[in-house]
């Protein structure tokens, strides 16, 4: 089995590049999936209390603007839901060890050291001018909000170094599904 992790800068064009591997048929796992089941975790809870919604349940909105203004409520919430998230995502590989090839989306991959998981890394880059305009429409985010997000990651300059492949998404979505389809032509 060949692990390819797809990875890229908040708003950069991920979940589209994935949305497209899963219409061509390939196994994706989606770790801010899991992060948002990690959410219903008791320890997130019980850490980040304040943010619970009438249901006792953590509200992501709230939870996001706590944390993307603070790195130490950010790294707090990270050392919680980040082995949650390793773990189901080894079990992933494991229940489809008979795959030729599976991806596995993982916004953090560097920043949490990752890469030594996957055999191969496609890193999506968009400038941050275009990230912080789909970030604020994609989740109806102030200007302030969406940079404060985008600041929290590192720069893309080390990860694009650190990738085998890299898609540039600044303009159409068949450019971005094209571009990515020649990337599979030379994995497969």
């Amino acid at each position: 089995m060949k692990k390819v992790a797809l990875t890229g800068n908040i708003a950069a064009g991920k979940s589209a590049a994935q949305a497209r591997l899963e219409d061509l048929g390939f196994l994706v796992f989606d770790t801010d999936r899991a992060g948002h089941e990690a959410l219903l975790a008791e320890s997130v809870k019980k850490a980040f209390d304040d943010v619970l919604d009438a249901d006792g349940e953590i509200s992501r909105r709230k939870l996001g603007r706590l944390v993307f203004g603070d790195r130490k409520l950010l790294k707090k919430l990270e050392r919680i839901s980040h082995p949650v998230i390793v773990r189901k995502m080894r079990e992933f590989f494991d229940d489809n060890r008979n795959a030729e090839l599976v991806f596995a989306a993982v916004p953090l991959l560097f920043e949490v050291g990752l890469e030594t998981e996957f055999d191969k890394v496609i890193f999506i880059q968009a400038a941050a001018s275009r990230r912080q305009q789909r970030l604020m429409r994609r989740d109806n985010l102030s200007e302030q909000q969406a940079r404060l997000r985008i600041a929290a990651q590192d720069p893309p300059r080390t990860k694009i170094r650190r990738s085998d492949f890299v898609i540039v998404n600044n303009g159409s979505l068949l450019n971005l599904y094209k571009q990515l389809d020649d990337i599979i032509a030379k994995l497969c």
